[in-house]
């Protein structure tokens, strides 16, 4: 596995390539010093996972995300020593896959980096599956292709496991944690504020009107459902 770290902070880049040299050595890591060289060695060294910092001069760690983000859904973890609410939200809202506060311990590092990677792993493609459809959206299990009134959409692959966790039991609704379970891991069982955040990328992708769904629909206080729409409805536009 090949993990980019774009940090500023040379005393942080200096322990993380300790702790992998002494405990995780088939990893090889490259680091960056600011935003800008970090773009371009993503570009040219195709990570399997970045560690993002927040605050760097020249392009800032949300920039730098935004322009990955239009190309690729590589994973990615955002680092920053601030750890309120709205700035995990914000980082998880951009596109990040999960978001490590500092100071952090390399335990906790090579746990969250575990449990990307455990998550963005898609599910195995069913080709004799049918494809699930309710009203103008159809999800292809064979192909993992999602579509909305004949056009396609482009989901992360945590964005898709979600929605294939949710399409698989359509109509049922499923739990807060069982959700986060099944799709982030048992150590974020309590983590809600991902799981809103996640349910709101889709609604926005999927949705004619997100803050009206028809699809993904809250049971609240339970968790959520996917709604099974007749073929032939008519979306409101």
């Amino acid at each position: 596995m090949k993990i980019l770290i774009i940090d500023d902070d040379k005393n942080i880049t200096e322990a993380i390539l300790i702790s992998f040299q002494l405990q995780w050595q088939e990893v090889q890591v490259i680091t960056a010093p600011n935003g800008e060289i970090g773009l371009d060695l993503f570009y040219e060294q195709n990570p399997d996972l970045i560690l993002l910092d927040v605050m760097m001069p020249y392009k800032d760690g949300f920039s730098v995300l935004k322009e990955i983000r239009q190309t690729d859904d590589v994973p990615i973890i955002m680092l920053t020593a601030r750890s309120d609410d709205m700035s995990i939200i914000k980082a998880l809202e951009s596109g990040a896959d999960d978001y490590l506060s500092k100071p952090f311990s390399h335990l906790e590092l090579f746990a969250r980096i575990k449990a990307v990677m455990r998550r963005t792993r898609l599910p195995a493609p069913n080709n004799s599956t049918t494809p699930f459809t309710s009203g103008g959206l159809i999800i292809d299990f064979g192909n993992r292709q999602v579509t909305k009134n004949g056009q396609n959409v482009k989901l992360t692959p945590t964005e898709y496991k979600l929605l294939f966790l949710m399409a698989r039991n359509a109509g049922r609704a499923l739990t807060f944690e069982n959700l986060l379970d099944k799709v982030w891991g048992p150590e974020y069982r309590d983590q809600l504020d991902y799981l809103k955040t996640y349910m709101s990328r889709l609604r926005k992708k999927l949705e004619d009107k997100p803050d009206e769904p028809q699809f993904l629909l809250t049971e609240r206080g339970f968790g959520y459902r996917l709604n099974s729409l007749p073929k032939t409805a008519t979306l409101s536009a």
